[in-house]
This record gives C-alpha cells, structure tokens and sequence, in this order.
C-alpha cells in the first residue's frame, strides 16, 4: 500500500530498482520519485528499463495521497525553477517550443549517437 510521497534514497552506484518503497529513480514501486510506479511525488528518470504498474492499482492510490504527491511535486517544480532562475511563465513558454520539435530532437539525438 502507499502511505506519503517522498524523494527517496538516491543509490551512488545508480544500479536499477524495481519496486519497493525505498530508492528515487526507480521504477514500478510506491511513494518514491520514479517511473512506472503508485503514489510518488513526481517522476524521475535514472535511466534504467521501466517497470510499470497496472493503471488498477494507479487508480486505488487514495486521494490524500495523491494530494500529497501532486504537492510535493509542484514545490520540487518551482524549487528548482528557481535554482535554473526560470519563471513559471518561461517554464510554459519553454514546454511550447520545446514541444513542437520534441519528435525532431529525438531523432536527431538517435542519429548523432550512432554516428559517434
């Protein structure tokens, strides 16, 4: 069951982490930042395989839960909009354009790394 979101520990040998309730950037586990998981705060990549759990599960996460994590995740949001010295407005303005060449980005990354 998930209980609170939290950031969760952060593994210095970055290995991967398939559920549980323990480690930030893991993947389909409960009430940490990560991907494929229930009840975390906000997701985080680490860049290992994603795990997800079934959307049944997603939607018997209680609503108090979800509250909190929607919260911590808008105050780690605008933390670090600050950190990056980026308005809310910039932040928008940024997602807009970033988002028309996302496709094109992609495959671009994709090219260069296979040329490397």
């Amino acid at each position: 069951d998930v209980s609170s979101p939290k950031h969760g520990k952060v593994d210095p040998h970055n290995m991967p982490h398939v559920g549980g309730n323990m480690w930030a950037g893991g993947t389909g586990g409960r009430d940490t930042a990560g991907l494929g998981g229930k009840g975390g705060p906000y997701r985080l990549d680490a860049g290992h395989r994603v795990y997800q759990v079934s959307q049944a599960e997603k939607d018997a996460v209680p609503e108090e839960v979800k509250r909190a994590a929607r919260e911590m995740g808008e105050k780690a949001f605008k933390r670090r909009l600050k950190e990056i010295q980026m308005s809310e407005y910039d932040a928008s303005t940024y997602e807009r354009f970033s988002g028309a060449v996302r496709r094109q980005v992609q495959s671009l990354r994709i090219i260069l790394d296979n040329l490397q």
